[in-house]
């Protein structure tokens, strides 16, 4: 009561007005006011909306990959939200989706994904010339460091395969055919060797030769006769 009646007591003193005069012109500022903002904001924005709950991003379950060349690994540097995110180490494929927020688009480390950056890692650098897989040339201190990256990423995300040069299939190919190409000539010496043999060792063979030669030697000598005698008559 007290505090009402020093409220009473303080309204003429402050405001030169009644307390009723004082709390009527307050209600009518207060319906004025619901008035005039209900003319420029819908009915709707007054309604208290409960907070929307951010959802936590829930990376999908890492797929192997197998076997992936420097260019396809491209694909998966995070520009499509539908494939996962792969980065890899020493040639080793990594699904770092998990850490979209570090390696994905607009991370501090979104230029490391969907490429091998061991050389990048290893230099602790952001040059686009070290990213790449080529380590030669480093140091026994900067390979550490690189090793530690390697346990660091075998211990946190899945490896989902491998890279592979591009052109491994095609220098497959080509080796096959030049195996087979050195290996038909082979069979090819073998057959002629074992036919070589087989007229050796068969003296049927080689006295057939030896007698179509002395035919060839008595027919020859024969023409030289008839030849004389003909000669002789002219």
């Amino acid at each position: 009561m007290a505090f009402y009646n020093g409220l009473f007591q303080a309204i003429p003193d402050y405001t030169g007005l009644s307390p009723a005069a004082f709390f009527t012109i307050l209600g009518l500022m207060i319906a004025v006011y619901h008035l005039v903002s209900g003319m420029f904001v819908g009915p709707d924005d007054h309604r208290k909306h409960p907070a929307a709950e951010t959802q936590p991003y829930v990376p999908p379950e890492p797929v192997q990959m197998g076997d992936v060349t420097e260019e396809e690994l491209r694909a998966y540097d995070g520009s499509d939200p539908k494939k996962p995110l792969l980065m890899a180490i020493k040639g080793q494929i990594y699904d770092v989706s998990m850490s979209r927020m570090f390696y994905g688009p607009g991370g501090p480390y979104a230029l490391f994904a969907g490429k091998d950056a061991s050389r990048a890692l290893a230099l602790m650098s952001f040059e686009p010339k070290d990213l790449t897989g080529d380590i030669e040339g480093l140091s026994a201190y900067e390979l550490e460091t690189l090793r530690d990256w390697e346990l660091k990423f075998m211990e946190k995300y899945v490896k989902v395969g491998q890279i592979v040069k591009e052109n491994t299939s095609s220098e497959d190919t080509v080796n096959s055919e030049k195996t087979r190409g050195i290996e038909e000539p082979s069979k090819e010496t073998e057959n002629i060797i074992t036919d070589s043999g087989t007229i050796h060792e068969n003296g049927e063979k080689i006295e057939g030769i030896e007698e179509s030669k002395k035919e060839t030697e008595h027919i020859s000598k024969d023409l030289g006769i008839i030849d004389e005698a003909e000669v002789g008559k002219i």
